[in-house]
């Protein structure tokens, strides 16, 4: 096996979906690369990837490239190709269930109804993955959740949004740095109360 980890941010692709609720997990990746210096320059397995190192440790982040519904294939892919262990996989997400503003960071489990984390663990076969929840909350009266996770962060749910972009990409790096354990005690919770 492989010594690199996978970093994997989801969203949807294209100029279109960038700042959308359903693309914080995009937001959250390239909070790492700007901060690691890590440029996402190429495209392998249907994904935009950036590589090298975090804290010490061999890394990839990956931006599937597929729609959200289909990032297993892309996550797949990388898996096989670099040989990565299912351990050394973190998946940063959105979550309709959790408050916005909220952060949950678990070693494993189900897919919450987030369809890009059940396409992985459909496509890896396994859900033994370490993840980053971001909560977006739920939609406001009788909006459809479909076009809710479409919709950009606006007013003060943009600043909001910024501080768990942040928040998220602290937590990934305890959890190269310390492992999942400690990540969890650290970030999990809402991001204004820490």
């Amino acid at each position: 096996m492989s010594d690199r980890y996978l970093i994997v941010g989801l969203g949807n692709p294209g100029p279109t979906y960038a700042s959308t609720r359903h693309n914080i997990g995009f937001m959250a990746a390239d909070e790492l690369a700007k901060r690691h210096l890590l440029p996402f320059g190429k495209t392998e397995k249907k994904a935009l990837v950036a590589d090298g190192l975090i804290g010490g440790k061999r890394v990839l982040l990956a931006k599937p490239q597929t729609y959200m519904n289909e990032s297993g294939v892309s996550v797949r892919g990388l898996v096989d190709f670099y040989k990565i262990d299912l351990a050394q996989i973190i998946v940063i997400s959105d979550d309709l269930d959790i408050p916005l503003g909220t952060l949950r960071l678990r070693a494993g489990g189900g897919h919450g109804g987030q369809n890009g984390v059940r396409s992985i663990i459909t496509h890896l076969g396994s859900p033994e993955f370490a993840r980053v929840r971001c909560g977006i909350g739920r939609p406001p009266g009788k909006m459809n959740p479909a076009d809710y996770v479409l919709k950009p962060f606006m007013g003060d749910d943009q600043i909001t949004a910024r501080l768990v972009v942040e928040r998220a990409a602290n937590s990934v790096e305890t959890w190269l740095k310390d492992g999942i354990e400690l990540a969890m005690t650290k970030h999990n919770g809402n991001v204004e109360e820490k």
